[in-house]
């Protein structure tokens, strides 16, 4: 396994990244002997960073990794991440907010600490303009996203703070040249590559080069979506692309289409998941591809490549 500096953090970080969301529907299910398969292989691969959140399953993905860990006999450190979400309907001040869902995710995780804390909102100018998107001032401003996180740093309760690199990318700009967060998630793949690219496929969300501000502020970098999920893999469309607003079923569909057509471009022998996930990992900017893996296949598959 290939590890890389998560910038300014000083982490080791592997090339792949175990992330145990609803796509793969591992974590968020109910088969905890295929978990504590799955996750033993992750780690023997060498893969020591774990990304979750409180809305994956509703807190199911924290309940099975926290107790598949706990169970686990580790030999070498592994690092967990967790993620916050602002509801847009909340009366409560965004701090009273966060460390509630911090508290809860601990209790989940069965960790008194995280490796790193996510803000799992996209930015946007105006609140609300995209599904769960918040504003730059509620980040930055007094008592805001960034204070509460600091002051959790401050505690021991998380040891660095990160964003979900999704929005408006103006606003996105303006909150990552603040300087006051240590890492990005964000959507970046073959077929949509403008998170660490000049434009956008046209008709496609334009994430706006985004990693090149990452690198200027040396923040470490999270690739999501590698395999645009599962559209590049020539996989059926999992159960929960068919009900989120974040990354819709039209989304995949469309993906799909233009994955036919870049396989149809591959050298003969290649394959198409190699492919996708060196392209992510060839960027400079990116320390590590987040990847649902769900069964031990996928952990020997990918690991090949790194």
């Amino acid at each position: 396994m290939e590890y890389r500096t998560l910038g300014r953090t000083g982490i080791q970080v592997s090339a792949v990244a175990f992330g145990a969301g609803p796509v793969s529907g591992l974590m968020t299910g109910n088969d905890q002997a295929a978990q504590a398969a799955v996750v033993a292989a992750a780690i023997a691969a060498g893969v020591n960073w774990f990304d979750t959140a409180p809305g994956y399953g509703a807190g199911s993905s924290e309940t099975n990794l926290g107790r598949t860990l706990s169970e686990l006999e580790l030999t070498e450190p592994i690092h967990i991440a967790t993620k916050v979400r602002i509801p847009l309907d909340a009366t409560q001040p965004i701090s009273d907010i966060i460390r509630r869902s911090v508290e809860e995710s601990l209790q989940r995780l069965r960790v008194s600490s995280v490796s790193l804390l996510q803000l799992h909102n996209g930015i946007t100018s105006a609140r609300g303009d995209e599904p769960a998107s918040i504003t730059p001032g509620e980040i930055l401003s007094r008592g805001g996203v960034a204070d509460t996180f600091d002051r959790l740093r401050d505690e021991g309760t998380i040891r660095h703070s990160g964003l979900t690199g999704t929005g408006l990318p103006t606003a996105m700009k303006d909150v990552i040249r603040s300087g006051r967060f240590d890492t990005v998630q964000t959507p970046y793949n073959a077929l949509n590559p403008s998170a660490g690219a000049p434009s956008a496929p046209a008709g496609e969300t334009d994430y706006g080069n985004i990693l090149a501000d990452c690198a200027a502020q040396r923040m470490g970098v999270f690739a999501i979506r590698v395999f645009a999920a599962g559209a590049l893999l020539g996989q059926a469309p999992s159960a929960h692309t068919l009900k989120t607003p974040y990354f819709p079923l039209d989304l995949y569909q469309r993906d799909a289409s233009r994955a036919e057509q870049l396989r149809e471009e591959l050298r003969d022998g290649e394959s198409l998941t190699a492919f996708a996930l060196r392209f992510v990992l060839a960027h400079p900017a990116v320390s590590s591809a987040i990847i649902g893996l769900g069964a031990t296949s996928h952990v020997k598959e990918v690991a090949a490549f790194c």
